[in-house]
């Protein structure tokens, strides 16, 4: 399995599991006399397989990501740069709607402020972190479409 696959495998497992702990909760108490439309203590069997599959799962997929070089970086390397990098674009974002917001003063008595970031420039910083990005998401993208998971 590569890890597209695998990552694809996870996120089913975690749905799985979501729905397994919705299902448990809906029939841990019934009104008395009453028989619950599931076995909880089964549901809490399935649960569990699955929560240990997904432990599995996502230490093969670590492991992986550990092993898995490219250009000198590992991939867990090039997904925290990700990450990280996606984080820096969403602050500038927001620092720049913040800057790039109009003042409305309804006389010339308010106190009238000033902008002082180059709102143009951070623009382009953008731009350029998003191409970056974008590159960046590709790489490893691919890497997980020619990588297998390790056992």
């Amino acid at each position: 399995m590569n890890l597209a696959e695998a990552l694809s495998v996870r996120k089913d497992l975690q749905k799985r599991i979501d729905q397994l702990k919705a299902r448990v909760i809906n029939n841990v108490k019934v009104q008395e006399g009453d028989k619950p439309a599931e076995d909880p203590r089964e549901l809490m069997g399935e649960l569990d397989d699955c929560l240990k599959q997904l432990q599995d799962l996502i230490f093969r997929i670590n492991a992986t990501n550990m092993a898995t070089q490219s250009e000198g970086h590992t991939l867990t390397e090039m997904m925290a740069q990700r990450d990280v990098l996606s984080k820096r674009i969403q602050v500038m974002r927001e620092i720049c709607d913040q800057a790039a917001g109009t003042q409305e003063r309804y006389s010339l008595s308010e106190i009238k402020t000033v902008i002082t970031i180059d709102v143009k420039t951070l623009h382009k910083q953008i731009d350029k972190l998003s191409a970056e990005l974008r590159k960046l998401d590709i790489k490893i993208q691919g890497l997980n479409f020619v990588t297998e998971v390790l056992d």
